[in-house]
């Protein structure tokens, strides 16, 4: 019986990568992999000689069963995002449950997520928060804004940049403005950034400086 492991690739800065998942992107089997494209810059860049297969949102679901069967008969097989933790916003949690439930063994590395260095440099509460990925686009959105401003812990979202002034205007709509919110945008980076003040203040700087690279939005909680 074979073993999937979960390897978390750096969010920015590739030395933050950790020696165990060198390790294990070596010595599996095969890498299956969010985008083979950003995985293979990866592993040229470690000299890590290997095969990554496509593993994405788009072909989760038909191709679970013949990933589970490759694993049962691989010594090791590891299972990478683009960035970040696998299956935290990014496929995942479908394959992780399939080999549970096959009696796979599977083991996830310790290593890098975006939403944890954003909450813990914000300077807001992290003794207690709720981490809500990527709001819904269309519907039910409003739904879950309003349910959210009733929210006693810290918020944590993803949000993509060319949405981002549209989320912060939401957010001064339905939360309200008179929590404050931190952007954080590029961490790890050369141009890493947090943008703390109230949704309209921070909406505002953004439309003039229109946003890039990844970004995660904290929200102060209600009280």
């Amino acid at each position: 019986m074979g073993k999937l492991v979960l390897v978390p690739t750096p969010v920015g800065n590739l030395d933050d990568i950790t020696l165990r998942a060198i390790k294990v992107l070596k010595e599996a089997d095969f890498i299956l992999a969010e985008d083979t494209r950003t995985t293979k810059k990866l592993l040229k860049h470690f000299e890590i000689d290997n095969q990554s297969y496509s593993y994405h949102i788009h072909n989760e679901h038909k191709t679970l069963e013949s990933n589970v069967s490759r694993i049962e008969t691989a010594n090791m097989v590891a299972l990478v995002s683009d960035a970040g933790t696998p299956a935290i916003s990014d496929p995942g949690f479908l394959l992780v449950r399939a080999c549970r439930e096959a009696g796979i063994e599977v083991e996830c590395l310790p290593g890098a997520t975006a939403f944890v260095p954003a909450l813990v440099g914000s300077g807001f509460p992290c003794d207690k928060f709720v981490f809500e990925g990527f709001l819904p686009h269309k519907k039910g959105r409003q739904t879950r804004l309003k349910i959210l401003a009733e929210e006693e812990r810290t918020i944590i979202l993803y949000e993509s940049p060319h949405r981002l002034v549209k989320c912060l205007k939401q957010l001064e709509e339905f939360v309200g403005n008179d929590r404050r919110v931190c952007v954080v945008r590029e961490l790890s980076k050369m141009y890493e950034e947090f943008q703390i003040g109230f949704p309209s203040e921070v909406a505002a700087h953004y439309e003039a400086n229109p946003p890039k690279g990844e970004i995660v939005v904290l929200i102060e909680a209600k009280g």
